[in-house]
C-alpha cells in the first residue's frame, strides 16, 4: 500500500511544478488559482510521502518520489508547455525510468 501512496505523492509531485508552470503563464486570478493549486499538490506530496516512508526505505522512497516527479515534469514540459524533445532528453528520462523500476526491484518492501 505504501507504493501506491509513494507513486501518488510523484504524480502530486508533477502537479505542484506543473501548477508553477501554469501560474507563470498566466496573471492577475488566474495565476492565484494556480499557485493555490501548487501549494495543495504540494502539501499532498509530501504527506503521501512521509506516509509512504514509515514503512519503506527512506533512501528508496525519496529517489522513486523525486524520479517519478522528474520524468513526470519533463514529459509535462515536452507535452503541455512545448518544451523540446531531444534525442539526449528521451534517453535520459528513460535511464531515469529503468533506475526507478530498478530501485523498486531490489527494495525488500
Amino acid at each position: 500500500m505504501n507504493w501506491i501512496f509513494l507513486i501518488l505523492g510523484g504524480l502530486f509531485e508533477v502537479g505542484f511544478t506543473s501548477c508553477l508552470g501554469k501560474a507563470k503563464e498566466t496573471s492577475g486570478a488566474e495565476s492565484y488559482l494556480w499557485y493555490a493549486g501548487f501549494g495543495i499538490s504540494l502539501i499532498a506530496s509530501m504527506l503521501l510521502l512521509i506516509k509512504a516512508t514509515q514503512t519503506l526505505p527512506l533512501g528508496t522512497a525519496y529517489a522513486v518520489w523525486t524520479g517519478i516527479g522528474a520524468v513526470g515534469t519533463v514529459l509535462i514540459g515536452i507535452f503541455i508547455f512545448k518544451e523540446p524533445a531531444t534525442f539526449w532528453r528521451l534517453f535520459f528520462i528513460f535511464t531515469l525510468i529503468a533506475s526507478i523500476v530498478g530501485l523498486k526491484a531490489v527494495s525488500s518492501h
